[in-house]
């Protein structure tokens, strides 16, 4: 075999994994040097040495994106399954309703809502615990995209075994629990999964209304020991320690479930 094979794969045929693992190994090297390099040219020397000192530190905020992402996921997916389904609602007025707020969160910037969410409607409603405000506004911006994903899902069905199963004498209930409900999971599963990794990483935005999750954390530690680049770049690190596993996941479903009509 030619060296130059090493790089090249196969028309219609999966790389094999020890091709793969080389590519990227090499891959991961160039890239390794391109920061080393672009580092030493900006004569910036990094330093690790307060992971020890604020290890504590590191892992609340560690701990609490955890549980940011896990509670905005959940109470994301309770408000997304209902405006999906209100948005084919028969009753005007709640698929008026649940498209506007799509619309609406979708159109706009996280940190526009957060802001709004947080000093004006949390101020006026008297919600003044950070930690409560921002799981509220991750699973109000997260729960349109996760309203558009089970919606998309569900428009995608076949409609030919939906008809049969109505014309075997299954109620509307039944119909969608037993035969749409199963092939929207193979459709939506994977996006849904991408989502969360969405979430994980937009939990960083609550940093500035000063939630103590990882992005403050290491805000706050730059700022006692001004080494900004060891800090961010260790924050990055960990960000993906939480994303690459789901992206891994998400990868699995994608190749695992069928998505035929």
């Amino acid at each position: 075999m030619r060296a130059a094979d090493v790089f090249i794969s196969a028309p219609g045929k999966p790389v094999p994994p020890a091709k793969k693992a080389v590519n990227y190994l090499l891959v991961c090297v160039a890239v390794v040097a391109v920061v080393a390099a672009s580092l030493s040219a900006a004569g910036i020397a990094l330093n690790f040495d307060f992971v020890g000192q604020y290890r504590v530190r590191i892992a609340d905020g560690f701990l609490m994106t955890v549980w940011l992402s896990v509670a905005s996921l959940a109470c994301s997916m309770a408000i997304g399954i209902p405006v999906a389904i209100g948005q084919g609602c028969r009753f005007v007025p709640v698929q008026c309703l649940c498209d506007l707020y799509v619309k609406i969160i979708r159109g706009t910037p996280l940190i526009v809502q957060i802001y709004f969410f947080y000093y004006i409607i949390g101020t006026a409603w008297g919600v003044d615990n950070k930690v409560v405000a921002g799981i509220v506004i991750l699973s109000l911006f997260s729960g349109a995209y996760i309203a558009e994903i089970v919606r998309a899902g569900y428009e995608s069905l076949p409609k030919g075994p939906l008809e049969a199963a109505r014309a075997l004498g299954l109620s509307r209930l039944q119909t969608m629990t037993s035969v749409a409900l199963p092939q929207m999971v193979t459709r939506t599963l994977p996006a849904l999964t991408g989502q969360f990794a969405s979430i994980i990483k937009d939990s960083s935005l609550l940093s500035v209304i000063a939630v103590i999750e990882l992005t403050q954390t290491m805000r706050e530690i730059s700022a006692t020991n001004y080494n900004f680049f060891g800090c961010f770049l260790l924050l990055g690190a960990l960000y993906l320690c939480l994303t690459l596993p789901i992206m891994f996941v998400s990868r699995h479903f994608e190749k695992k479930m069928s998505y035929s009509a």
